[in-house]
């Protein structure tokens, strides 16, 4: 079955990517096929991500496999927010009325804040603004790689950010202005945030945080130890979304490795990972977070995608969003304004 599907899937779109500038025609018949495919699946998921150097703005990968990804054409929110006008580690999350939340990092240092859009459709977004979470904490060095989470039980959103503070922790490996931790703030409508605090300390540099619920009271944390002789992705085991987490596992990738996203698929969670090193994305199986499997030969994932977060819509969502693809491809409109 995989292999029927993966021929169906990621041929038609290759193909509409060589036909899109010379015939049209053509290109609405492969959409269609897409369509038609889409609309037969209950569920699908989107990845956000960018490409370097970072200031090209949003872009989407979609699969319905959960193994096999390919790229939406064009850009579907271009960086406006912050001095430095670029897009990094773009996370989304829908929220119950079906609006799509972005935040984003915007710059490698001297920022206190993160970037913030949202959407109902992903091609109409409301303005960009930026959000200066650390604003109060005037020794902050940078705001990463911000995840969104959001609590159906309080009903509001998990921002978790990581975060260097010169000095407020032991040095360890890291320079004092590289020796990162994760933080966190809520909100319920992006307009009033908590006071940020410290979400996870490990005793050492972590960033790219992303949280998987799997029961009520069970959350898995999956992150990166930045730390100069890891800087690889490991878990971590808590009872509510702000933890504490605690039972750390050790890293089941290879170094170099970031920016992990999960998707759960036939009962089974699938960890990618951007290898930067290799140039390529590596993934992992897990059905407990205690065991895992490298999957990194059976995922395609298109080269040139830059780590963001997995959001899972429906088939009928992912139908509409290739059918407006396929027409601002054909018009030759940006609608990402």
């Amino acid at each position: 079955m995989q292999q029927k599907a993966r021929t169906f899937k990621v041929v038609p779109f290759c193909l509409c990517r060589c036909l899109t500038k010379n015939n049209p025609v053509l290109l609405v018949l492969v959409a269609l096929c897409l369509l038609l495919t889409a609309s037969c699946q209950r569920q699908a998921f989107l990845y956000t991500g960018f490409h370097e150097p970072a200031n090209q703005g949003l872009r989407l990968l979609y699969t319905q496999d959960g193994y096999h990804w390919d790229s939406l054409p064009g850009i579907f929110l271009k960086p406006e927010a912050g001095a430095d006008k670029i897009m990094r580690d773009p996370s989304m999350v829908q929220g119950p009325d079906g609006v799509f939340h972005l935040v984003w990092t915007l710059a490698w240092k001297g920022n206190h804040g993160f970037g913030y859009a949202s959407s109902k459709d992903l091609i109409h977004w409301t303005g960009e603004k930026v959000i200066p979470i650390m604003a109060d904490q005037k020794a902050t060095v940078n705001v990463w790689a911000p995840e969104l989470f959001y609590r159906k039980d309080h009903k509001d959103f998990l921002v978790v950010w990581a975060s260097t503070i010169p000095y407020k922790f032991p040095k360890g490996l890291e320079d004092e202005d590289n020796n990162h931790r994760l933080y966190y703030s809520l909100t319920k409508d992006f307009e009033h945030f908590s006071e940020p605090k410290l979400y996870y300390d490990p005793g050492y540099s972590s960033i790219d945080a992303t949280l998987v619920q799997r029961g009520k009271s069970d959350f898995v944390l999956v992150f990166k130890d930045n730390t100069r002789n890891e800087r690889d992705i490991k878990v971590a085991f808590g009872k509510t979304a702000l933890g504490p987490f605690v039972n750390q596992s050790k890293a089941f990738t290879p170094a170099y490795s970031e920016g992990p996203s999960v998707l759960k698929t036939h009962g089974k969670y699938l960890i990618y990972y951007d290898w930067y090193r290799q140039g390529k994305f590596g993934a992992s199986r897990t059905k407990d977070f205690k065991h895992f499997e490298n999957i990194t030969d059976n995922v395609v994932v298109p080269k040139g995608h830059k780590h963001g977060t997995i959001v899972p819509v429906s088939g009928k969502f992912l139908k509409t969003l290739l059918k407006q693809v396929q027409n601002r491809a054909i018009t030759g409109i940006n609608k990402t304004n």
